[in-house]
């Protein structure tokens, strides 16, 4: 078996069949585009605009900050939590500028959730949104014991300073116009006060291309959340292809909705752009009728955000009457995106639209439909310098041509490995024919044409609006619930967020009757970040099981669906 198959007839013209990224690391770009374009707005948030000489100082300054007064060293992971705002790319260039380790953490996180983040990373620092804060601080410890040291901590007005309310844009949440808060710890510092210091940052040099630069953590089978190591140029090799596949260029206007602690905003909506020297237009949350103004306002040509948003946004009361006349390129990833839309998208509004596909393991941007032939839910044909096999999950040996296999995958672009988990990668990399191949978990197929369509997942995880569910997680959290006595955690398909989490429950014999399905859900938000927790209970006699004791949770998903399925046709719900 070769693994180094055929390349796709259709692979786009004019492309090379690999890219050679140069040998410099992440912060070399920003610099470089604040060379170049030192005027040019790098990010337009809320009614300001940032330009790229202005976040490349910010840099400096977090750099600088990080290594003088928190004692960050080189290698050293550091924690960033936040929604989005200018501060968080200003504060992820000075981590790497610092020679440290980007740590994304998913603002919605609990304190809970969060310490083991800290403790599997062993961060000492953390630069984290104000009204963040409480769950931060419950992760601090004293001096010399494992834990949170250092904070710096920002306010999403800070970088609304001087614009007259009259040009702020509306719609704005409160929280991103709240006034800082004085801060009477002194583990924390204001991000006013880092900026104002501007103390001296390390030298770029000492940045190597190979170094850890990102660490953001996926959840695996068994519920435990995995760290996965990228450096600059795994980074790099997926931020540049995206670049070069979709022909982007210094004046594209990217729009930055998807949350940049996900791998698909971090590297659609911050790293690519700025690698190109574009314009961000950059929203604090997602807001389907803000979305549309901004697009007419500041001509943005380049969006990229998980199917759900964009249905969201394409289907919303507002949309038909906004001039999208700009807009080139919509694409998505993390989960397919219906037909019906994507037929709207590109004919009703004659924009192209480019579904792709990727994984946090693999710094997002890995297969792609070519921009002018692509397929329908599709995940396209593997990019530049990637090798794909659908191979037999059990004894990876390719399959027939056509016939349903696992996907494993090789490219520059797939992570050094899982952060201190020899057996996660005992079991998901194997060699062949001198290539490092990942195994992704995904079960698909290839047509004649060399495309790659997905048919179910190998791996059990649930996809909520993009974000990634693992239900053993979630199982394990539920069984802290008192009147927990089994848990099974299955997915239903949902019109508008893909996929919907539901608990079956078996409840302890002594307290079935005096908890209710909204005790459960009430408990669950309180516990995990809220599209892990579910929407739906039902309580159930008993779980089905094998002969050898192991839930048949696929069954049951099977069973539940088929449920849902009949009720909404008696409704006459499509």
């Amino acid at each position: 078996m070769s693994a180094t198959p055929t390349r796709s007839p259709f692979w786009p013209k004019g492309l090379p069949s690999a890219i050679l990224a140069p040998e410099v690391p992440l912060p070399h770009y920003l610099k470089t585009a604040a060379e170049r374009f030192p005027g040019r707005p790098a990010i337009v948030f809320g009614g300001a605009e940032l330009s790229y000489a202005q976040l490349w100082q910010q840099a400096q300054a977090v750099a600088g900050h990080l290594v003088a007064r928190c004692g960050v060293q080189h290698g050293d992971r550091v924690l960033i939590m936040s929604q989005n705002c200018p501060q968080y790319v200003a504060a992820y260039y000075g981590i790497l500028l610092a020679g440290a380790v980007v740590v994304p953490v998913n603002a919605m996180t609990t304190s809970a959730e969060l310490s083991y983040y800290v403790q599997s990373s062993e961060a000492q620092t953390i630069v984290v949104a104000q009204e963040l804060l409480p769950q931060a601080l419950a992760n601090f410890a004293p001096a010399g014991a494992a834990g949170l040291q250092h904070g710096i901590v920002l306010t999403y007005s800070d970088a609304l300073a001087g614009v007259a309310a009259e040009a702020l844009w509306p719609a704005l949440p409160p929280v991103v116009t709240a006034a800082a808060e004085t801060l009477s710890d002194d583990r924390l510092s204001a991000w006013r006060s880092v900026q104002a210091a501007a103390l001296p940052a390390p030298a770029l040099e000492r940045v190597a291309v190979d170094d850890l630069a990102v660490l953001p953590y996926t959840s695996g089978t068994t519920g435990h959340p995995k760290g996965c190591m990228h450096s600059h140029r795994t980074m790099l090799t997926s931020a540049l292809g995206a670049a070069y596949w979709r022909g982007f260029h210094a004046e594209s206007v990217f729009m930055s909705a998807a949350p940049l602690f996900h791998l698909l905003g971090m590297q659609n909506a911050m790293n690519t752009p700025i690698a190109v020297g574009c314009t961000v237009v950059m929203m604090p949350r997602w807001n389907a009728e803000l979305a549309g103004e901004l697009i007419e306002r500041y001509r943005v040509s380049v969006w990229t955000a998980p199917p759900a948003m964009l249905i969201d946004f394409f289907t919303h009361a507002s949309t038909p009457a906004r001039d999208l006349s700009s807009l080139a390129l919509l694409s998505g990833g993390g989960a397919a995106m219906p037909e019906a839309v994507n037929t709207m998208i590109t004919e009703q509004h004659g924009i192209a639209f480019n579904e792709a596909y990727g994984m946090t393991e693999s710094a997002s941007f890995l297969h792609a439909n070519p921009v002018q032939r692509g397929k329908k839910q599709c995940l396209g044909i593997p990019t530049f310098g990637v090798s794909s096999l659908v191979v037999d999950p059990a004894t990876l040996e390719e399959v027939a041509p056509g016939e349903v296999g696992e996907l494993v995958t090789s490219g520059a672009q797939i992570m050094l490995g899982y952060w201190r988990n020899p057996e996660a990668n005992a079991s998901s990399f194997f060699e062949r024919d001198g290539k490092r191949f990942f195994r992704t978990g995904d079960l698909v197929s290839v047509d004649e044409d060399g495309y790659y369509f997905m048919r179910d997942r190998l791996k059990r995880m649930i996809n909520v609006s993009g974000y990634k569910v693992w239900p053993a997680e979630v199982e394990s959290m539920l069984y802290e619930h008192p009147a927990v006595r089994e848990a099974c955690i299955i997915a239903l398909k949902d019109a508008k967020a893909g996929e919907q989490v539901k608990a079956l429950i078996v409840l302890k014999p002594e307290l079935r009757g005096q908890t209710t399905a909204e005790d459960i859900i009430a408990w669950a938000r309180q516990r995990m970040a809220v599209y892990k927790a579910p929407r739906q209970v039902e309580f159930v006699d008993e779980l089905l099981k094998s002969g050898t004791g192991k839930v048949m949770w696929r069954e049951l998903q099977e069973q539940a669906q088929q449920a849902q399925d009949r009720a909404q046709n008696a409704m006459g719900v499509d």
